[in-house]
């Protein structure tokens, strides 16, 4: 069954209900549409992006975080939508072709950056916007750019879709968010809601458990015998408690709370001390991170950066302090001494080629967190037969090593679709919105603590076939704390918007019975039946 609309290419896109039920209720009230990545939330879009265009006089303003999704999500409209011009607005383009473009096209696709700076300068107006569609919403909070347009457009009394695989665990994000953007209702669907479930392929999962090596194990027991005693002296100064662990994020809660000090006049010895030791203890908690989950590449390139840091006149005092300690000494030496790298690479290496032998056409994505260990990861994945790697980074340099810049990654993911490349190796940049090729399996060197990436590298398997996911986990490590923040994060996400839900349903009436019908006349995607 294809869906059957006068603006959309015949026999295009499959008609599935859930999308259709989720279009209609965005046609209603400006709306929040929360999604598994890979359920087809772009077709979603199109569906509402046709009948907005359908009934009603105006534009429609498509905005994506980054450029290669705004690209992607171009491509796919100018694919689909029939007679209608769609725009693509960069910073790249002339201010003058932006604005001509933006008075002579249907749909406009942009990073908000842009039209903010547009808006701001007064080159275009949200008065002819029919419609607003924020893809990955939850990055509407604080001061991105989507809080300052979604403002701006409040008074147009036009519609809002907001599209993401998960707007915050807590309810206060997820309000803020909906606050922001001028969402009124949210609709959810999860892989088991009877709509969704037809359309989902099964995912294996699976969860390899890995032992720190007991070399490294000595190592990682001086950096945390140096971590706690950071830890000590922040308590015994006060600003820290010895009730709450001490984790990365305390330490920048602990960070901000003495700046916030620091600005209001409070300027004594004990107060920088303070803030150097927490810098000195975010550094070795940090080293301590990589020696346990990701290995001796990793964390010999990270203690160069300090010694490098320290030795330099801007350096800062706390990578002096670190690496004047013994304990950087001693762990230098016993670094010196480890020939073997985390058993995690020799997991990641085995189950690549195990893949790759039992499906030769497989596509593998290997999500890592770290820029040292996708190169090293990369580099020793290549010398598995049959596998063809590269990998996936975002545009920051760091030495010799530019990065990608977004137009090298887009290209990098076509040749992955093409097949050129049969194994890619990515930082978080592969997470978010972009289109990647059916993967047969998806493997996380770490578990992340946050549900919205935990969701999003997931989602990049099972799309059009059976996938398997592998998450590789370190016992008695971090990444055990990780996998078990976003999984519960994910359940609380999924109770709170739920909750929420019907909370605002039941605010504002809406059942099967309220539902407003369309005037006579009126243009609906239920005048459009699908066509079998």
């Amino acid at each position: 069954m294809f869906v059957e609309h006068p603006l959309i290419a015949r026999e295009s896109v499959e008609d599935r209900t859930y999308q259709r039920a989720l279009a209609e209720s965005c046609l209603r009230s400006s709306t929040l549409v929360v999604l598994p990545t890979g359920m087809g939330k772009t077709v979603i879009a199109l569906l509402v992006i046709a009948d907005v265009l359908m009934a009603k006089k105006g534009k429609v303003l498509l905005l994506a975080p980054t450029k290669p999704l705004v690209e992607q999500h171009a491509l796919f409209l100018k694919d689909k939508l029939v007679g209608k011009r769609v725009a693509v607005l960069t910073g790249e383009i002339d201010p003058e072709e932006r604005e001509a473009e933006w008075v002579q096209s249907d749909v406009i696709a942009s990073t908000p950056q842009v039209v903010a700076n547009d808006l701001r300068t007064e080159r275009v107006s949200l008065r002819d916007v029919r419609l607003i569609m924020f893809d990955e919403a939850h990055r509407g909070v604080g001061n991105y750019a989507y809080v300052a347009i979604a403002q701006e457009y409040m008074g147009h009394n036009g519609l809002v879709m907001g599209m993401t695989a998960s707007p915050g665990s807590s309810m206060a994000k997820i309000k803020e968010v909906c606050t922001n953007l001028g969402i009124e209702n949210i609709e959810v669907r999860s892989e088991m809601d009877p709509d969704v479930a037809p359309y989902v392929h099964d995912i294996q999962m699976d969860w390899v458990e890995v032992e720190v090596p007991v070399g490294m194990r000595k190592l990682a027991d001086v950096l945390r015998k140096l971590f706690n005693r950071y830890i000590q002296e922040l308590v015994a100064m006060g600003v820290m408690t010895s009730a709450r662990p001490p984790s990365i994020k305390y330490l920048l809660e602990v960070q901000r709370a003495i700046q916030v000090r620091l600005n209001k006049g409070e300027k004594n010895r004990t107060i920088y001390n303070a803030l150097s030791v927490q810098a000195r203890a975010i550094k070795v908690g940090h080293a301590l991170e990589l020696a346990e989950t990701q290995g001796v590449t990793a964390l010999t390139s990270y203690l160069e950066k300090l010694r490098e840091e320290a030795s330099s006149e801007e350096g800062s005092k706390a990578s002096r302090a670190i690496v004047a300690s013994e304990e950087f000494q001693e762990v230098e030496r016993l670094l010196g001494s480890l020939k073997m790298e985390h058993p995690k690479i020799s997991r990641v290496m085995s189950i690549v080629s195990n893949q790759l032998q039992v499906k030769p056409d497989s596509r593998v994505l290997v999500f890592t967190q770290y820029r040292d260990t996708c190169d090293m990861v990369t580099n020793l994945l290549s010398r598995i037969e049959g596998a063809r790697v590269t990998k996936l980074i975002g545009q920051s340099g760091r030495g010799s090593d530019k990065g990608l810049r977004q137009k090298e990654q887009i290209g990098v993911l076509q040749r992955f679709r093409d097949g050129e490349f049969n194994v890619v190796v990515a930082t978080s940049v592969g997470e978010e919105g972009l289109d990647v090729a059916n993967t047969d399996l998806v493997i996380f060197y770490e578990p992340v603590p946050s549900e919205i990436r935990s969701i999003q590298r997931r989602g990049r398997t099972g799309r059009s076939r059976a996938g398997r996911v592998v998450v590789l986990v370190t016992a008695g490590t971090r990444d055990e704390a990780s996998l078990n923040s976003s999984e519960k994060k994910e359940r609380e996400m999924r109770k709170r918007l739920r909750t929420l839900k019907q909370q605002w349903d039941r605010e504002n009436g809406r059942d099967e019975a309220s539902v407003p019908k369309p005037k006579k006349g009126q243009s609906n995607l239920s005048d459009f039946p699908p066509k079998a």
